[in-house]
């Protein structure tokens, strides 16, 4: 889909078109449609952004709760959506041996009792190892840190995921 087609969407069909940008969060979508028509893709980006940072706190954690554990319990019920499946794989998630699987979900349980939410990072062009050690790394940070750090990623994935729908 072209930008200009997108922007010329009733409100319905373009929240649908980018519901899943952010993760299980059409609301983000439906709010940033009020700045259209978008020039640019970046455009449409800051749009969306602005929503997530104009949003409520408990609005942004329950963003950041939509987001799965990496190689978590929906990965292996394979109850992902389509975009993280996509992502997880290219980052080679897929593909841990039971040790890094270990190591993985260990973190994972780690990040989450500590901040009590999930570890969200962009995947894209990053190895499943350069990802357990950003784990490791942020779980040294305090919860307001993680908690700005997990909204930039998010932001970061919705780029990506524009730039894969835009043509």
């Amino acid at each position: 889909m072209t930008l200009n087609e997108l922007s010329a969407l009733p409100k319905a069909d373009f929240t649908q078109t980018l519901g899943a940008i952010f993760e299980h969060s059409p609301w983000i979508a439906e709010r940033a449609w009020e700045a259209r028509p978008f020039d640019s893709t970046d455009a449409l980006h800051r749009a969306m952004v602005h929503v997530v940072q104009q949003a409520d706190p408990e609005r942004q954690l329950a963003l950041i709760t939509a987001h799965p554990e990496l190689a978590g319990r929906e990965a292996e019920a394979g109850t992902l959506t389509n975009a993280s499946t996509t992502e997880q794989r290219g980052a080679g998630l897929d593909q841990c041996s039971p040790q890094e699987l270990v190591r993985l979900r260990s973190l994972n349980a780690a990040y989450r009792e500590r901040f009590g939410f999930p570890f969200v990072i962009a995947v894209k062009g990053r190895s499943r190892h350069e990802i357990m050690d950003a784990i490791e790394t942020r779980l040294k940070n305090d919860r307001d840190t993680e908690f700005a750090d997990c909204l930039d990623q998010i932001g970061q994935i919705a780029r990506f995921r524009l730039d894969t729908l835009i043509k």
